[in-house]
């Protein structure tokens, strides 16, 4: 039997840590370049998730540690920085976000769970309140996204979301008029970078449970 109890899949349907085979296989099952590795404890998968897959798979793995040019290109990251990112169960679904100070993990902030919500929506959100916590801590630390979706909303000011309003989610609808308000009526110089998960691995503000 496998002493194997977590799984930790890199690049799937839903990248994430899973708690079966089963549940994995699914995540894999028919993705083309899955990339994927089981660990005997939930603290190896953890840890794992926001490394580089490269760290942990074999050599016969679909994966592969960058090339110089990859390095070259992308380089590596600044830890000095603040990450966010979004996690949404369903399409639309429960969704939260959250902040953290990229080089130690700690938790800047979170908000949520909201209700009917999706994650692009959180990913565009998170960006705009770190946007304005290092606005108003005066802080010179740049923010990283995974998401290229919330970088576009951001430059454009506006969350072009197909979601539509309802009962369950005016609340949300209303964090993100107060978002788009404020991307309207503020100047910033906090630098927008985008994380490349492919060569870094999974952004430091990620759940791991998506």
């Amino acid at each position: 039997m496998s002493k194997n109890k977590f799984f930790v899949v890199w690049e799937g349907k839903e990248p994430g840590i899973y708690r079966s085979w089963d549940e994995c296989k699914r995540q894999i099952h028919g993705f083309e370049g899955a990339i994927y590795k089981g660990f005997a404890t939930e603290a190896e998968a953890r840890e794992a998730m926001v490394s580089p897959c490269w760290d942990y798979i074999g050599k016969n793995a679909k994966a592969k540690k960058p090339t110089k040019d990859e390095i070259d290109k992308f380089g590596t990251p600044n830890f000095e920085s603040l990450s966010v990112d979004a996690a949404c169960s369903g399409n639309p679904g429960v969704m939260e976000y959250r902040g953290v100070y990229t080089k130690t993990g700690e938790e800047l902030f979170r908000q949520g769970p909201f209700k009917e919500g999706t994650n692009n929506i959180g990913e565009f959100l998170a960006l705009v309140h770190g946007l304005a916590l290092l606005k108003q801590k005066n802080s010179p630390l740049p923010i990283y996204t995974d998401s290229i979706t919330a970088l576009a909303w951001v430059n454009a000011k506006k969350a072009k979301t197909k979601l539509e309003k309802n009962d369950s989610n005016a609340v949300l609808f209303d964090l993100i008029s107060r978002a788009e308000t404020w991307l309207k009526n503020n100047e910033y110089s906090t630098k927008i970078v985008k994380w490349e998960t492919s060569v870094w691995g999974e952004i430091p503000a990620d759940f791991g449970r998506k």
